[in-house]
């Protein structure tokens, strides 16, 4: 199972392993917090689309399609998948205030799309 939740909301137990999914460190939070088991910030969107995007939900479908773009050639998009499947269940964190518009949505989506062609179960 794969959820996504602001990394400054409360951890939960059911929470599994938190992923930090940004390219950048969020503000307020330590480095050595133990609310986050690992940062793969490799398949988060380059800093060129990050900062064109600014959160902006009029940029929204675009910013879906060329994140999308993206990872279909980000090696770190692997190794997250690998890191998933060793997992029962992880979350994926952000730290944008928008928790309708931003990338780890777009990475939910297109992680759930290639679980199910490698057959696993996705929910």
């Amino acid at each position: 199972m794969i959820k996504v939740k602001r990394v400054y909301d409360k951890a939960d137990i059911t929470d599994g392993d938190r992923i930090l999914v940004d390219r950048l460190w969020p503000r307020g939070i330590r480095r050595s917090t133990p609310n986050i088991d690992v940062w793969i910030k490799d398949v988060a969107p380059s800093d060129e689309l990050r900062k064109w995007f600014a959160h902006d939900p009029a940029k929204w479908k675009a910013f879906k399609e060329k994140y999308r773009k993206e990872l279909a050639s980000n090696k770190a998009l692997d190794k997250l998948i690998e890191y998933i499947n060793s997992k029962d269940t992880v979350t994926f964190l952000y730290s944008t205030k928008d928790t309708e518009h931003n990338n780890a949505q777009v990475l939910l989506e297109v992680v759930n799309e290639r679980l199910k062609k490698e057959g696993r179960e996705v929910s």
